[in-house]
């Protein structure tokens, strides 16, 4: 990665961090350090999943809603963290809904967002068209919300939950007992996820990956 690439440094979670903990991430404080990547575990915010997300390389915070700040470090790149208890390495992607899919793609191509690609079939949870943005060692997904979404008509977009690769994730699933859904084959060719259940705590959607192919 050049200094001048647009990348997510840090993310601010609405969630307390001994739930985190209690997932089997390695909480320090109130960060957990994912690849690249620093969580800030916040506590509980009214109507939020993700308070903020810091992007390095970027200069505007006009993203059609969603909550983007420049990053404090400016463009200088950061260590990747080692892995976690519960075998989490890095982040796969961030997920943001939207009721107008162009309107939001246009808005992350003008604060300089790489678009890798805009996908036009149905995904499993309803979404007719997703588009894809690079955001350093992660993706930025972001889903058409489906019919019948409360988000609609000139709503801004919102961020929805994260997705995390694990190296094995039978292990994971295991070692999270209950806290986490069986594994079954992704959407993607060659991948597994599992989903962390909502009673864990974690303040948003979290979904567990195999790496990519």
């Amino acid at each position: 990665m050049t200094d001048t690439q647009i990348a997510v440094e840090r993310i601010a979670v609405a969630a307390e961090p001994a739930a985190w903990s209690g997932a089997g991430f390695a909480v320090d404080g109130s960060t957990a350090r994912v690849g690249s990547v620093a969580l800030e575990l916040v506590g509980p915010a009214a109507g939020k999943r993700i308070v903020s997300c810091s992007l390095r390389g970027v200069t505007s915070t006009d993203f059609d809603g969603l909550p983007i700040v420049p990053a404090a470090g400016g463009g200088a790149s950061v260590e990747t963290a080692p892995s976690h208890p519960n075998g989490v390495t890095r982040i796969d992607h961030v997920v943001a809904f939207t009721p107008d899919l162009d309107r939001t793609v246009a808005a992350g191509q003008a604060l300089g967002l790489d678009l890798r690609r805009v996908r036009d079939e149905p995904a499993p949870a309803g979404s007719p068209r997703q588009a894809f943005f690079r955001i350093g060692e992660a993706m930025l997904e972001v889903a058409q919300a489906p019919d019948g979404s409360p988000l609609a008509g000139d709503s801004p977009a919102r961020f929805y939950g994260l997705a995390f690769v694990v190296d094995d994730i039978d292990a994971t699933a295991a070692s999270l007992g209950e806290l986490c859904g069986e594994p079954r084959d992704a959407i993607q060719p060659g991948r597994r996820i599992a989903t962390v259940r909502k009673q864990a705590g974690l303040g948003l959607p979290v979904a567990l990956m195999t790496p990519r192919p």
